[in-house]
């Protein structure tokens, strides 16, 4: 392994996927390496991002996998060029794992757990000289452009030969990705997009207390959602108490929030049978129900009740329920207006950030040579589904080899 010797290490702010993986990158060309992190311990919405299973990434084709970044697919996708979904998997079965794909497409450590992976890493950082200072919080620059960091051993004043932003966004306060670095990149000219949720739930104008207390937490199972004009997906959602969230609402959540942005709400249309098409459900509904209850006539002939039922009953008049072709409209394109994000700091991922444009193609800050950033805290978003863990991974790979060639080329 080549050295590189130098008065102090690359310095690299942040613990996070992004920050390890250029560590990995970094001291593997030779060069010593110094990761700094406010937390007690690394990787710590890695670890939480895995409670429950770690989807790591997913096996859908490039093409498709690479659009699942929106507005930004060609610049997350040149990342990806370098390291996608098939070699972040070969990395993985490197710490001595593996992975398998899961009935959804989603993949997951043969375990399920982030634990073992991060462990397996950090064990194999250190063994490569990586140097992990935990509660070392940044705090910006001072007069002289060195880097401020305050440890329990007192103010750190670093003049390292690069420096990696690793921060995240601002959807984990409590993990440490509070967005505090915003206004030191800002006031030295950095281009930074506001930080907004993103994978979020969203507010309706306020549900009833009778839907509130019946059935506030209760899933809508195989139903499908859209924006008028655009493609329906299915999945599953969940009613709340402020309106919806899961993992359905959160694959539409930028368009939800593109929406609400340019309109002031989101017309978000719900089909609560998309197995079922128009003319066979207004045929159902055409069917007489004699003594029998709406409610009921809704479960024998669809079996819709529960949770879907509420919701209709909620959304639509009483006058439609006596109109069996404007029911069943309203069964397959149920109106449900959403005015807001859920806070940020409920999000499981923000959208906004450092500001492509303020970035060189090796992720270095134009207007501060020598700066790099990677992670969430760049402007890009993505849905759940591993999208999101993957192309970190990837920045960190991009912004390591732009610091390895700005380095090369300082010496």
């Amino acid at each position: 392994m080549p050295t590189h010797p130098s008065t102090s290490p690359i310095a690299i702010i942040g613990a996070g996927p992004a920050g390890l993986m250029a560590a990995e990158v970094l001291s593997q060309a030779g060069y010593s390496v110094a990761i700094h992190d406010a937390m007690p311990s690394v990787g710590r919405k890695f670890l939480l991002a895995g409670v429950g299973g770690m989807n790591i990434t997913h096996s859908e084709p490039t093409p498709a996998f690479v659009q699942r970044y929106y507005e930004q697919a060609d610049w997350v996708g040149a990342w990806l060029q370098d390291f996608d979904a098939e070699a972040l998997r070969a990395w993985v079965r490197g710490l001595g794992l593996d992975t398998f794909i899961g009935s959804s497409g989603r993949v997951f450590p043969i375990d399920m757990k982030a634990a073992p992976l991060l462990r397996a890493w950090v064990a194999r950082l250190r063994e490569q000289g990586v140097q992990i200072h935990t509660r070392h919080r940044w705090q910006g620059w001072d007069e002289q452009g060195r880097l401020l960091i305050d440890s329990a051993q007192g103010e750190l004043r670093l003049s390292p030969p690069a420096t990696l932003l690793a921060l995240g966004g601002a959807s984990w306060p409590r993990l440490g990705s509070d967005g505090a670095w915003q206004p030191w990149l800002a006031q030295r000219g950095v281009p930074v997009a506001a930080l907004r949720p993103a994978n979020c739930g969203f507010e309706v104008s306020g549900w009833s207390d009778m839907l509130k207390s019946k059935f506030a937490g209760s899933p809508l199972k195989n139903i499908a959602m859209g924006l008028p004009g655009q493609a329906m997906h299915s999945g599953e959602a969940i009613l709340t108490e402020h309106g919806l969230e899961g993992s359905l609402i959160y694959a539409l959540s930028a368009s939800l929030r593109q929406a609400i942005e340019r309109q002031g709400q989101a017309p978000l249309l719900i089909d609560l049978l998309p197995q079922q098409p128009l003319a066979k459900v207004r045929a159902a509904l055409e069917k007489p129900r004699g003594s029998r209850s709406m409610a009921k006539h809704l479960h024998s002939q669809l079996r819709l009740d529960g949770a879907k039922a509420a919701l209709l009953r909620e959304l639509l008049d009483k006058s439609a329920f006596d109109q069996p072709e404007r029911l069943a409209q309203a069964i397959k394109a149920l109106p449900c207006p959403l005015l807001r994000t859920r806070p940020l700091d409920e999000a499981i991922s923000s959208a906004g950030g450092v500001c492509r444009q303020g970035l060189s193609d090796g992720l270095m800050l134009h207007a501060l040579p020598g700066v790099f950033c990677a992670g969430e805290m760049l402007d890009w978003e993505a849905p759940t589904g591993g999208y999101l863990l993957t192309a970190c991974f990837a920045s960190g790979r991009q912004a390591a080899q732009g610091m390895l060639d700005y380095l090369a080329n300082a010496g």
